[in-house]
C-alpha cells in the first residue's frame, strides 16, 4: 500500500516542515504553531526537496512523469485559497503538477486532518508510484512498512 501522510507536530525551533520517506510511505510534518502562510511557503520548499531526492512518480495517460521530465517536471504547489469562505484543503491534479489550495484560516492540525483523506483519494486513483530500492509500490501494493 502506498501512503502519504501529513501530521501537525512539535518541530525544532525554526523548522516549519520536514519529511521522511520509507517503503510505501511519505510522511510530511508541519509545525503545529505555524500559520497557513508560513506552512504553505515551507511546504513548497519541502515538497521540492522530496521530489528531488525521493522516488515518487506520476503516471499521466501512460507517460511516467518525474522531477526530471524535461517537458513537464513533476511538482507540488501549495497556495492560500482566494475563495471566501474557502474549504480547508482543495487539491487539483494535472500532468506534472498537484496544486493544493489551503484555507487562509486553516491551522496546521486542521490542514493535516483535511489533506490526508484527499491524498488517500489521489493515490487510490492509481496514477502514482514509489520506486523503493528497485521495488515499484502503488496503491494496490501489499501492505508497506510504517514509520
Amino acid at each position: 500500500m502506498l501512503r502519504a501522510v501529513y501530521e501537525a507536530a512539535d518541530l525544532a525551533p525554526g523548522v516549519i516542515s520536514n519529511w521522511l520517506e520509507d517503503r510505501g510511505l511519505l510522511q510530511i510534518n508541519v509545525a503545529r504553531t505555524a500559520s497557513p502562510q508560513q506552512y504553505t511557503q515551507s511546504l513548497n520548499k519541502t515538497l521540492a526537496d522530496v521530489l528531488s531526492k525521493a522516488h515518487w512518480f506520476q503516471v499521466w495517460r501512460g507517460e511516467v512523469i518525474s522531477v526530471a521530465s524535461p517537458a513537464c517536471p513533476l511538482r507540488v504547489h501549495f497556495q492560500i485559497s482566494e475563495f471566501d469562505p474557502a474549504p480547508l484543503v482543495e487539491m487539483r491534479e494535472r500532468k506534472g503538477l498537484v496544486t493544493v489550495h489551503v484555507s487562509p484560516t486553516a491551522t496546521a492540525d486542521e490542514f493535516a486532518h483535511a489533506i490526508n483523506p484527499a491524498l488517500e483519494e489521489l493515490l487510490a486513483g492509481g496514477q502514482w508510484f514509489q520506486l523503493w530500492h528497485g521495488e515499484i509500490l502503488t496503491a494496490a501494493s501489499p501492505e508497506a512498512a510504517l514509520v
